[in-house]
């Protein structure tokens, strides 16, 4: 049990406005389910949790230490009342998330409780799949990211083992992963490979793609396949050779076919002739677990493939994929 007692600056607020900010990883529908249950009192008796709070009133809150917590990236999932998670694969070992466009994947900048990993945590702990307590370290963690205006399969490790495992699977690029993208104009040839060179800017969160190799520049190659051209705009299918910050978004613009709806890489006049401003056409669709060596606990991974089937830019612009 907590005790506070009301300054004046806390004086005026609803009891329920005062819970948010006193009981910060505390879940909405427990604070409503604690105010009923008079777990939270005022001056010794439950209230409503539009009470108006005096300079002086007494709180007894009778709730678990690990709301009051500090809010970091590794509690919270405790925040999360109803996790939302797309689901398009889940085993004993592993969980592949759709995860939409404008969802974080982890905490940046500021605080953010609404991310990918965070409704993540949350579910494995309501299937009793993932008991923080008995754990002395590991937490179901992402083995990849995608930016936040991007969507797409982002695979989660349920236990330390498959964690380790993905990673070196990722790092030693025996993981498919394709896009689909929307750009302006049409691809000359209809297929083919980008290769360049990128430069990022770390203050700008923005690179710029080099010719030539230059210092700090980073080889990039992308493989491009066009699926189809209509009004002014054409689907793209990109496999990733190398893994760079906005890879596909800045190697298109600079090849002349900037992505639909991206304000970075592209022109904003442009975007408004097709209604898209909120951020890139871009979504990574397809994985496949390409392992060519040994994958331990993941082997039956092996071969297997797995697609996003509904994408609602694509649907938008030239039917269903």
């Amino acid at each position: 049990m907590k005790e506070f007692t009301i300054g004046k600056n806390d004086a005026g607020q609803r009891l329920d406005r005062f819970l948010d900010k006193a009981v910060p990883l505390l879940p909405e529908s427990l604070k409503q389910k604690y105010i009923r249950l008079k777990r939270v009192k005022v001056n010794g008796k439950g209230t409503k949790r539009d009470y108006r709070l005096a300079e002086g009133d007494l709180l007894n809150l009778y709730i678990n230490d690990e709301f009051f917590e500090k809010p970091t990236e590794e509690n919270a999932w405790l925040k999360v009342s109803t996790p939302r998670v797309h689901i398009v694969y889940e085993d004993e070992n592993i969980l592949l998330a759709d995860k939409k466009a404008g969802m974080l994947c982890h905490s940046a900048g500021g605080y953010d409780y609404n991310t990918l990993i965070a409704h993540i945590q949350n579910y494995l702990y309501q299937k009793g799949e993932w008991r923080p307590r008995e754990e002395n370290a590991f937490a179901p963690a992402l083995c990849n990211r995608i930016d936040r205006n991007t969507g797409g399969i982002v695979i989660a490790a349920k236990n330390a083992e498959a964690l380790r495992i993905l990673n070196e699977k990722i790092k030693a690029r025996e993981i498919e992963k394709r896009y689909l993208c929307v750009v302006h104009g049409r691809p000359r040839p209809p297929e083919g490979r980008l290769e360049g060179f990128l430069f990022k800017d770390a203050k700008k969160n923005q690179v710029y793609v080099k010719d030539r190799p230059e210092p700090g520049a980073k080889t990039a190659i992308t493989d491009y396949r066009t699926l189809q051209s209509r009004d002014g705009l054409s689907l793209v299918e990109c496999t990733l050779l190398t893994g760079r910050t906005h890879q596909i978004r800045a190697q298109m613009a600079h090849a002349g076919w900037p992505l639909l709806g991206d304000g970075k890489y592209g022109s904003e006049r442009e975007n408004k002739r097709y209604d898209e401003t909120a951020g890139q056409n871009l979504y990574s669709y397809y994985l496949r677990f390409a392992f060519p060596t040994d994958a331990g606990i993941l082997e039956y991974l092996r071969g297997r493939e797995f697609k996003v089937e509904k994408i609602d830019f694509v649907e938008k612009h030239f039917g269903e994929k």
